[in-house]
């Protein structure tokens, strides 16, 4: 393996995780795990899919139930064990299912739903203590960011990737996880590479289905997980990878995104990653709304408003302003945002959102605007559609010079009383400069997690997840059987 690829330099800095990552971003890595955790026991609670017998994660524990072989590692809610691919393959569709799972900026990608998902199923599988969990995702969900990264074009001030209909989340999302993987496999740095390498072969995704409709876009987490726990099998197997997979004539990069993309990014720091700062994984921001990223600034407006006393009845019309990039994935089709298909395409609308926003129930703790905000009732509320429709998603050029390094927006309004009200949110809550808390984190993992396993064994995990940074060998066994009451 040419020690000066690429994929050789990027397997090299996962390998030596194995001697330990900053406390810091152990400690991270854990936050990350309880997020995940709490979306995929979402996914599984009365909000997660209104048509059980159609969801993509019933159809991915289906196929999983089906296939059978040695039972390696557990499924989340299910109490089912498979092998560790299948596993990854339907914990990995959870993670992604409720679209609530973090986003890193500027790739504008979800790393730990298809990294943790692959982590944890061959941690369970190979009996890994916590810290080599955490230094494993940590590790995967750095080369997943950075490979997002690499393909942010500053002409375009967009990821290649999304510009193209690309799905990074899925595409790098499975090299991440080949890398975490690995790493819990016990692979040598010449191995790991050759994940890669393998593992850049099997990422897919595109993302019309974010623009009108369809269900697949919640499997795309679920494969890239099980992708990458198969590219590291193939690996530990003797399968080799090209050492310029990355960065060759017909490699990753070139084949995904032409020549717009940028090496710096992806090899910046990497002999010093004993420093947090040099951690991009540790960026990711974590989301306080259950919807697409891009929709949560115009959230932030609307809330924003209704503290001035704005309400829903007064409004005459709005007009969300937002980078070009999101105005295109929650702004058009209009005929399709502003009347959406189904619970889950509500989620990628500009003036659902919005609407929803202003017409949320502001009592209690939690997000403001939750899952029953996307749920059949909601969607068929004549009140919250005539408001949708009184939306407008149009382009803002302060939005357009600010994305994709924060998402922010604009938020006009004219009212029945006459006067204009106006509200701008340089980035969304939870973004940079806003971060949630801890005990935010654990507010939103509550919220998700104690309808489906009740109060006493959702605070169990809240407990256990604390401890992962010293857990013994096992603890990843003892943590996943979440198995959901009757």
């Amino acid at each position: 393996m040419n020690g000066t690829g690429y994929a050789a330099r990027l397997a090299e800095f996962a390998a030596g995780c194995r001697e330990g990552v900053p406390e810091g971003i152990l400690h991270d890595a854990a936050a990350r795990t309880m997020d995940c955790l709490g979306n995929s026991l979402g996914a599984l609670g009365p909000h997660g899919d209104h048509d059980p017998r159609a969801s993509p994660q019933a159809a991915a524990l289906a196929l999983a139930r089906a296939a059978g072989g040695s039972p390696q590692a557990t499924v989340i809610g299910g109490g089912l064990s498979v092998p560790a691919d299948r596993a990854a393959l339907v914990n990995g569709t959870l993670a992604h299912a409720l679209d609530f799972d973090d986003t890193h900026l500027p790739s504008v990608l979800h790393p730990t739903a298809s990294v943790l998902p692959a982590a944890l199923a061959v941690a369970e599988a190979t009996g890994a203590d916590g810290p080599a969990l955490l230094a494993a995702l940590a590790a995967g969900g750095e080369v997943c960011v950075r490979l997002g990264m690499a393909s942010y074009d500053p002409v375009l001030r967009n990821s290649v990737f999304f510009e193209k209909g690309l799905h990074a989340t899925s595409i790098c999302g499975t090299v991440g996880a080949a890398v975490a993987a690995g790493l819990l496999y016990g692979l040598t740095s010449a191995e790991l590479a050759h994940a890669i390498g393998i593992a850049c072969s099997m990422g897919a995704g595109v993302i019309e289905a974010n623009r009108t409709g369809g269900s697949v876009k919640r499997v795309h987490c679920g494969w890239a997980a099980h992708s990458g726990v198969c590219a590291a099998q193939f690996a530990a197997a003797g399968v080799t990878g090209p050492p310029t997979v990355l960065e060759g004539r017909f490699g990753f990069l070139t084949a995904f995104l032409d020549d717009r993309w940028h090496p710096e990014p992806l090899v910046r720091g990497l002999e010093d990653m004993g420093s947090a700062e040099n951690w991009e994984y540790a960026r990711t921001v974590f989301k306080p709304y259950p919807s697409n990223h891009f929709t949560h600034p115009g959230i932030d407006c609307a809330l924003a408003l209704r503290a001035q006393g704005l309400r829903a009845e007064d409004v005459v019309s709005a007009c969300l302003g937002v980078a070009s990039a999101p105005r295109r994935t929650i702004g058009e089709p209009r005929a399709e945002k502003v009347r959406p298909r189904t619970p889950y395409h509500a989620k990628f609308s500009g003036p659902y959102t919005v609407a929803a926003a202003l017409l949320a129930d502001v009592r209690g703790a939690g997000p403001v605007v939750r899952h029953a905000d996307f749920s059949p009732r909601a969607l068929a509320d004549p009140a919250r559609l005539s408001l949708a429709e009184r939306v407008e998603v149009v382009s803002d050029a302060q939005c357009e010079d600010e994305f994709p390094l924060a998402f922010s927006a604009v938020l006009e309004v004219r009212t029945r009383r006459g006067p204009m009200l106006t509200a701008r949110v340089a980035g969304s809550l939870g973004g940079p400069g806003r971060p949630l808390s801890e005990a935010d984190l654990e507010e939103k993992f509550r919220s998700n997690a104690e309808p489906v396993l009740g109060k006493a064994r959702a605070e169990e995990v809240v407990a256990a997840v604390r401890s992962l940074p010293e857990a013994p060998r096992g603890a990843v066994a003892a943590l996943l059987p979440l198995t959901v009451p009757g």
